[in-house]
């Protein structure tokens, strides 16, 4: 029954894992925190034998795939505007005359 259950579990994640293409990555990123929080999940559970920390490894996971990945975008969008600011000091430097 154990066994089955594994199997069954490695193919749903196998299939899920299949219509990832057309996601955003933010949805990646948390389906992706959702699977490994579920696997830690269903790993504790095995141990325990008490099989609710699969749902709480999988709504943590997720959580925190979101969350890492908003703090991603957070920080792509200071880099890309510290460049620009960078571009604009630059062209206005090189329009001063000397």
């Amino acid at each position: 029954m154990e066994r089955n259950l594994i199997i069954a579990a490695a193919l749903a994640g196998g299939i899920a894992l299949g219509g990832c293409t057309n996601m955003s990555q933010s949805e990646q990123a948390t389906l992706s925190g959702g699977a490994i929080g579920t696997a830690a999940g269903v790993a504790v559970g095995a141990i325990t034998g008490d099989w609710a920390w699969a749902a709480g490894g999988a709504a943590i996971g997720a959580a925190t795939g979101y969350l890492v990945d908003r703090e991603r975008q957070k920080q792509q969008a200071a880099e890309q505007a510290a460049y620009e600011r960078g571009v604009q000091t630059g062209k206005q430097q090189a329009q001063q005359p000397k």
